[in-house]
């Protein structure tokens, strides 16, 4: 079967990448055209452009760049029509994928399935009404999302979380001792902290400062920032100035020997509690009064992190525009820091609970049957 996907950013590649392997091994025929990144081309196929030339975030930078993002959408219509798919399979990114969606169901009777759910639960809850209309069928991968779903009278799929199987995969696969990392990197034979500010340029921006000035106090802990995927190493460099940190390429082998971390929501923070690495989660925001305002009058959820909204109560906290100040981020960074603290352990015990509430490590392959078989089922 001939399968077009649609991603907007690196963890987007990273879950499209795993699904299109496990489809590869579902269906021998298996033929891949994508708008997505390295990891998918790697597995094999087309890819018609690159996520980061789709990936703007903000009203400002995508009011600047609304040209290329209107050319890239009508490219991708084009082409989606012109390549005549089995099946369309969009992964999150509502802004761009939902458009792309009501355009083939509109235009074509090609099947538009939704892999990783766009998070309408949070904001924007009246997109239900494009995606009951649109979307054919929807691949859940966050278990709180079922009732939701139903609530609004949609049938979904939970399939368990792409999260699980790349930790899982890559920890029965790694035999790196500390020493042996220490050694091989040349970072001092410290303990680590690992910082993840973000996945794109406006986020590092806002957050990794503080979190480096916060590890200022620290000087007995190495501060060691996680490059994200997509972002050159040179960008980084004007935050590295007269900073003890040292910028590291591989976020996984990172994590496997950090003892602590602080995270920008998203999925880092689920993968962080996967490799059951105490966080605090740190989000700074331009004009964060007015953030904090927003997020009150319209987020529809307590939290913002996966790790709280999976397990249903504060697991980590959360210093988000308003709260995100150096003296609350010092007060948390003490407690994750120290060893052996109830606040570890406790924190240990409820990443356990999260893991256990996410199932075993399968969703890749339980997708792409779910996929493969709706696809081959007969007509109704």
């Amino acid at each position: 079967m001939k399968y077009y996907l649609i991603v907007g950013e690196a963890s987007g590649d990273l879950h499209a990448s795993n699904l299109m392997k496990a489809l590869k091994e579902t269906d021998s025929d298996a033929q891949f055209r994508f708008f997505g990144g390295d990891l998918m081309s790697a597995v094999g196929g087309t890819r018609v452009k690159h996520y980061k030339e789709l990936a703007y975030m903000g009203f400002i930078p995508v009011l600047l760049h609304l040209r290329t993002i209107m050319t890239n959408m009508s490219r991708c219509k084009k082409d989606i029509i012109e390549w005549k798919p089995d099946v369309l399979i969009l992964v999150d990114y509502p802004g761009f994928n939902l458009s792309i969606a009501e355009y083939i169901h509109k235009n074509s009777d090609i099947p538009v399935y939704y892999y990783i759910s766009p998070k309408i639960w949070a904001w924007k809850e009246h997109r239900i009404k494009n995606i009951k209309r649109d979307i054919d069928k929807m691949f859940s991968i966050l278990p709180f999302e079922v009732e939701f779903y139903k609530k609004h009278n949609y049938e979904i799929d939970y399939v368990g979380n792409p999260c699980v199987d790349a930790v899982a995969a890559y920890r029965d696969n790694y035999n790196e001792t500390r020493e042996e990392f220490i050694s091989s990197t040349g970072l001092p034979d410290k303990q680590i902290v690992a910082l993840l500010a973000g996945s794109r340029k406006q986020e590092i921006e806002s957050n990794l400062p503080m979190m480096l000035d916060a590890m200022e106090k620290y000087p007995d802990h190495v501060p060691v920032i996680a490059k994200a995927p997509g972002i050159d190493r040179e960008y980084y460099s004007q935050f590295l100035q007269g900073r003890n940190a040292i910028l590291f390429d591989g976020t996984y082998r990172l994590l496997m020997h950090s003892h602590a971390a602080l995270v920008t929501s998203g999925t880092a923070t689920l993968e962080t509690a996967l490799f059951r690495v105490p966080q605090v989660v740190c989000y700074a925001t331009p004009m964060p009064k007015l953030y904090s305002w927003l997020r009150k009058k319209f987020l529809k959820v307590k939290y913002v992190s996966l790790v709280n909204l999976i397990a249903d109560r504060e697991v980590v906290t959360e210093l988000v525009a308003d709260t995100m100040r150096p003296a609350c981020l010092d007060e948390e960074l003490k407690k994750i820091l120290e060893h052996n603290s109830e606040y570890r352990n406790k924190m240990f015990e409820e990443y356990d609970r999260i893991i256990g509430i996410l199932g075993s490590a399968r969703a890749s392959r339980s997708a792409a049957e779910a996929i493969y078989n709706t696809l081959k089922a007969p007509s109704k």
